[in-house]
């Protein structure tokens, strides 16, 4: 028998089934750059639960050999260009915050999407996730115009884009406690998250998106990895649940 914040996880699931609705989650993993234990780890937990895993990689910190190297599962998108701030005194952090010139911005990001491209040939698509899940919203309207098909930042959506070839998928559950240990955030915590968005999605009170599951390998401790193992056994194999594919929510291929 399931208990505690399983079993509330377990009974949403239960209540899309009831209206004969598919629950769609899909996975985010940010600050990917080097080959790293941490990494190799990621790149194994995809490919043995066969999830699809869209990898945020930084341009600047890319490692063709690595990158090159992982499995099929693993479709990579921007990390921003090199992850630095620059945001103003007083602003939050941002790599590409709304006091800075747009045209700048937008060929920091472009030239860095190609930096990407090249470390990984075939294996990029044209998303960005910004560092910090900011970006300023003029340039987050020059997106398209600029080659990209998506964006992806967190939570509620408070820049809003979307075109019939472009559109922006957020994620939802963060799994590390930034404000605290900066470990796992707890079972209850990561599975409250991704109950409230699901409950929000079923009533009509939230964009009808695939739930996001934003992860960061890097600083990953064991309860990290043994959470993500426990997600995976409970609804890879449930009927009612799919991972989708980061090509298929963005509505389009590697570059």
């Amino acid at each position: 028998m399931l208990a505690g914040p399983w079993a509330e996880f377990s009974a949403e699931l239960a209540r899309w089934r009831d209206l004969g609705r598919q629950v769609d989650f899909w996975w985010r993993d940010d600050d990917a750059g080097g080959r790293s234990a941490a990494l190799d780890r990621l790149a194994g937990l995809a490919a043995a639960r066969n999830v699809p895993l869209a990898l945020a990689a930084i341009p600047a910190e890319a490692d063709r050999g690595a990158l090159c190297a992982l499995p099929s599962q693993i479709a990579l998108i921007q990390h921003g260009v090199d992850h630095h701030n620059r945001a103003r005194g007083g602003e939050k952090k941002s790599e590409f915050p709304p006091t800075e010139p747009v045209d700048v911005m937008l060929a920091h990001a472009v030239a860095g999407r190609a930096m990407l491209e090249k470390s990984a040939p075939g294996r990029v698509i044209p998303v960005l996730a910004p560092p910090w899940n900011r970006i300023s919203p003029e340039l987050a309207g020059r997106l398209e115009s600029a080659g990209y098909c998506g964006l992806s930042t967190y939570g509620v959506k408070k820049v809003t884009v979307s075109s019939p070839r472009f559109v922006q998928i957020n994620t939802h559950v963060d799994i590390v406690d930034w404000r605290g240990t900066r470990g796992f955030c707890g079972v209850q915590s990561a599975l409250s998250q991704a109950v409230r968005h699901l409950e929000a999605r079923r009533h009509g009170e939230a964009p009808d998106e695939p739930t996001g599951w934003l992860t960061h390998h890097a600083v990953h401790d064991s309860e990290c990895w043994d959470f993500l193992d426990a997600l995976f056994d409970k609804t890879c194999s449930h009927a009612g649940v799919a991972w989708c594919s980061p090509a298929a929510i963005f509505g389009c291929e590697p570059a």
